[in-house]
């Protein structure tokens, strides 16, 4: 593909002075596709485990433990009321300093790395309001279909997960696609500590090729492409989940 496109943009180059190296030079190419597999891989990790956090969190609240309701309480509000870059500073140089190290053969390297502490900050982030936003859901499912399958001799958790939770699901859908296209955003800030993602490897590029105009237009181009696709996914799959009277 580079051997393609790249007569053009050189020729560009030349006569412009518009320098998009990545479309002329194998080794920007390359940390061009190693920065946009390394973003799509942080950000499938993040929304998976924010998605695990909000139905997890979203059950404890309605336990019959007043401990484990005020426990997922204080994590919604000191996790939410926070900045996120604080929260990926605070895990990765404060926790990151006091976790173990692995013998790699010679040298130690932290069992962590930047890209597992920053999955785990910006997914507890994103799980806090996901906790929320199901909670919603479950509060909108109607009182009458959890007594219907009580009936039925489903147990408490039964009807949470094969009732209520389908359910909420369902009428959550437009508020979790706004969360989730919002930490398809915020995994940018992975960039801080030294993620190789996206910004991270055009900040290289233009810091080697001085052409940080063209790289930002291409960061620009990137995250748009990008949250249009996730966009489109998760409108194409509240179509198809959509029930008559739930959400509607």
């Amino acid at each position: 593909m580079l051997d393609l496109i790249a007569p053009f943009f050189e020729r560009l180059n030349e006569t412009t002075g518009l320098n998009f190296s990545p479309f002329y030079d194998s080794y920007d190419w390359g940390r061009l596709v190693e920065g946009m597999t390394v973003s799509v891989k942080l950000i499938a990790a993040i929304i998976a485990l924010s998605l695990v956090i909000g139905v997890v969190g979203a059950g404890a609240q309605t336990s019959r433990l007043k401990l484990v309701r005020g426990l997922v309480a204080a994590y919604i509000e000191v996790f939410r009321n926070t900045p996120p870059i604080v929260q990926l500073l605070f895990f990765y140089f404060g926790l990151g300093a006091i976790t173990p190290q692995v013998d790699m053969g010679g040298w130690y390297e932290p069992m962590i790395g930047s890209f597992g502490w920053a999955v785990i900050a910006i997914g507890i982030f994103g799980g806090s309001y996901n906790v929320e936003i199901f909670r919603s859901g479950v509060e909108a499912v109607p009182d009458s279909t959890k007594e219907a399958a009580e009936s039925l001799g489903f147990s408490g958790f039964q009807i949470f997960v094969y009732v209520t939770l389908p359910l909420a699901f369902r009428i959550c859908l437009p508020a979790l696609t706004n969360n989730i296209i919002s930490l398809a955003k915020t995994s940018s800030l992975a960039y801080v500590i030294a993620v190789p993602e996206i910004t991270y490897s055009l900040s290289g590029i233009w810091s080697d090729s001085v052409n940080v105009p063209e790289m930002m237009v291409l960061l620009f181009a990137y995250y748009i492409v990008l949250v249009a696709i996730i966009a489109r996914v998760m409108t194409m799959i509240e179509r198809r989940l959509a029930l008559p009277g739930y959400g509607q």
